[in-house]
């Protein structure tokens, strides 16, 4: 049975996979491959961030999280590795819905809180090398057969296939006329030293991160909702550096090598459920904010599950 998926960040990938692993014929529709798509630019640190509903995501994002460990343990996929990072929060909370689904999740001692927050916890979680792990996916994808056209998709009704997975992110605010679909913009910072563990301030009005990867670690950032700008901005970069020298004072801005900025397909919750258009089966999976590579392969499950079921 033939599948068309549009979209070609990680979740239209992922996504793809997945189907083909199933036995469907999988063609991807996409505009833009990497190093061109949002994905690409994704600090990508295993974290559920800007997405809901959390009896979903919560479930999504463990079932990926588990992928991950196992592409990187038994596939030997390089450009996942496992991190340590510390989450600091001003107030105590209950622990995530999500944290007795890994490997590693204590709560901090008081003597390891940061200055200017009051509770927190560690977390072993796996950061992804976007450069590396988009193309890797691309190669996954074609070496099960898959097929990709480079063009745009105008309408779903244009579409031939009967049956169409909707991955465009932020795109399907303009192709489902989705306009609770908004971008909220990210601005990062690439700089060659590594602070050991990850340092995280994951509320959107606050947020600030150091994710350490092999070759750079990614500082962070900002969450500018409907902010629409492509191009770094030297005053948010100022911004960036002032909150994470705040967690990590031996911050050395010396060693800073590039900035990148990227738009979260924000929505006020995923988009993941089945549609008639113009006698078509449409799943839609889009609206995963910042959290499109921690919900990647849950999602892409779960899309399987639902073709499945159908058939």
């Amino acid at each position: 049975m033939d599948v068309k998926v549009i979209g070609a960040g990680v979740s239209g990938l992922s996504t793809g996979i997945r189907l083909l692993q199933a036995g469907f014929n999988v063609t991807i529709i996409t505009d833009k491959l990497s190093p061109e798509t949002v994905s690409d630019t994704a600090a990508a640190w295993w974290y559920p961030f800007l997405a809901e509903p959390l009896e979903k995501t919560n479930r999504w994002s463990s079932e990926t999280f588990d992928e991950l460990i196992r592409l990187m343990s038994e596939e030997g996929v390089d450009c996942i590795t496992m991190r340590l990072g510390r989450e600091y929060l001003v107030e105590e909370c209950e622990s995530p819905g999500w944290s007795d689904d890994i490997h590693h999740f204590r709560i901090l001692d008081e003597s390891e809180i940061a200055d200017g927050y009051s509770f927190g916890w560690e977390i072993e979680a796996p950061v992804i090398e976007m450069h590396l792990y988009m193309p890797w996916l691309k190669s996954r994808f074609e070496g099960l057969g898959g097929t990709i056209e480079i063009r745009e998709v105008g309408s779903i009704e244009d579409i031939e296939e009967a049956i169409v997975v909707n991955c465009t992110g932020i795109g399907a605010r303009e192709l489902c006329g989705d306009d609770s679909v908004i971008p909220v913009r990210g601005q990062i910072i690439y700089i060659e030293q590594d602070p050991g563990f990850g340092r995280f301030d994951q509320q959107p009005e606050t947020l600030t991160y150091t994710i350490p990867r092999r070759d750079v670690t990614v500082l962070g950032g900002t969450a500018q909702k409907g902010d629409w700008e492509l191009e770094a901005r030297d005053e948010d970069t100022e911004y960036i550096l002032g909150k994470c020298e705040a967690l990590w004072p031996e911050l050395d801005r010396n060693k800073i090598v590039g900035v990148g900025v990227g738009l979260r397909p924000s929505r006020y919750e995923v988009r993941l459920e089945s549609e008639e258009i113009g006698g078509k089966l449409v799943i839609h999976n889009y609206g995963h904010g910042g959290a499109g590579v921690t919900l990647s392969w849950g999602c892409a499950d779960e899309v399987v599950s639902m073709l499945t079921s159908w058939c």
